[in-house]
């Protein structure tokens, strides 16, 4: 049988910040790690303990923030998804965040991940929905 999990981690999307060298060694930088607690916390809130096993499939849509000067016209193409996000930060790292996040919780390691969907929107209420 299989099983589907769904969640939504509430605000901008985030991409996957590269490892940092610092005085003391490598570290990742804040804002990734609060963003990753803040999958984690989505996902056990929504799904519980639910662990997956197997070969996975993922689905990431991440809808990010309509620009404040964007133009009357180009806000409502905007949130009817005829102009999409193309601008950075790129899918690929935008769920790298969310994958790792998923380390220990949702499965044992991303590398389980076996298909997968990512997609860039806009909307007046940024979200990551997985």
């Amino acid at each position: 049988m299989k099983k589907k999990v769904k969640f939504t981690v509430l605000g901008t999307p985030v991409a996957k910040g590269r490892p940092r060298l610092g005085k003391y060694g490598t570290y990742t930088p804040e804002k990734t790690v609060n963003y990753e607690n803040l999958v984690k916390l989505s996902y056990i809130q929504e799904c519980g303990n639910v662990s997956l096993n197997g070969a996975l499939k993922m689905t990431v849509k991440a809808y990010f923030p309509i620009p404040k000067s964007t133009r009357k016209k180009e806000r409502v193409l905007m949130q009817a998804g005829k102009i999409r996000h193309t601008k950075k930060p790129d899918g690929d790292n935008v769920v790298k965040s969310i994958a790792d996040a998923l380390n220990g919780i949702a499965y044992d390691d991303d590398s389980a991940v076996v298909d997968l969907t990512i997609s860039k929107d806009y909307s007046e209420k940024p979200r990551v929905e997985v």
